[in-house]
């Protein structure tokens, strides 16, 4: 797949921040693009089908029904996610499950009911992950684990369907977007973590992957985030130290003394 002309693109979150300028961009490049989302918007550019992606039943009817308005399937765009504060020192509760169903299952779900039409096309698929992914962070266990596991899926899709169809992820770092405001909410706000950047890079590499002449297996979206990505998978240790520090730091400056999730942790601080 070198160009984008006439391809036909199904896109999960489509009415999200990704998802918009997303759609927008695969359309500009003459891609017909259809999309799923749990809640599609009036003022979408692109056709979006409701469907409540965490539900078994309902996705294999939503992704049939996108296929039968493309005329077939070229590439689909595992896009849609949710967020939230999640330490991994207290038990799993309703936001991990969700983080868990969203992000991984629903992503498993989509693909599954899309397989059909993307090997008879020899089509691609491409998963939005995260550099948490490869370099988690404390207090967003949930985040960090799903986008773990959806990389893990990735990579077994790929060894069971990679002669015909082509599988990538791409890591994105944090993007301003309502998927943060939960965890905002609660006092643990990613600003002097994770650097930000803009959408239209997560966007630009998400396009390189769909039109590379072979489908590229990693994608980054920054030379930054290809340099965490070698770092945290070749250096673990020292990736684990650059997250100690920077962690260290901002407990040191009082920045989660207001968030009620980081209670322990800044007590062990505190003790050492």
């Amino acid at each position: 797949m070198t160009g984008l002309t006439g391809r036909r693109v199904l896109v999960t979150g489509a009415s999200g921040t990704f998802g918009r300028h997303l759609g927008a961009a695969l359309r500009a490049a003459g891609a017909q693009v259809v999309g799923l989302d749990l809640r599609p918007r009036p003022d979408d550019d692109l056709p979006v089908l409701g469907c409540d992606l965490t539900d078994p039943a309902a996705v294999p009817a939503a992704v049939h029904e996108a296929v039968e308005r493309l005329g077939g399937l070229d590439l689909l765009v595992n896009n849609a996610g949710v967020g939230g504060p999640a330490p991994a020192e207290l038990p799993p509760d309703e936001v991990v499950r969700q983080q868990l169903e969203v992000n991984l299952l629903a992503a498993w779900r989509t693909t599954a009911a899309a397989l059909p039409p993307l090997l008879d096309a020899h089509g691609r698929v491409i998963f939005v992950a995260s550099r948490m992914a490869v370099l988690p962070l404390p207090l967003a266990a949930a985040y960090g684990v799903s986008k773990r596991a959806l990389v893990a899926y990735a990579d077994a899709l790929r060894h069971e369907v990679g002669t015909h169809v082509g599988v990538s992820v791409v890591y994105p770092s944090m993007v301003d977007s309502p998927i943060h405001d939960s965890t905002a909410e609660a006092g643990l706000s990613l600003r002097g973590v994770s650097r930000p950047e803009p959408v239209d890079g997560v966007v630009a590499a998400i396009l390189r992957a769909a039109t590379a002449r072979r489908a590229p297996r990693d994608v980054a979206t920054t030379r930054r985030g290809r340099l965490e990505m070698a770092v945290a998978r070749h250096a673990p240790a020292l990736a684990d130290r650059m997250v100690r520090r920077t962690l260290t730091a901002r407990l040191a400056a009082g920045d989660l003394d207001a968030a009620p999730l980081a209670a322990g942790m800044l007590r062990r601080h505190r003790e050492r």
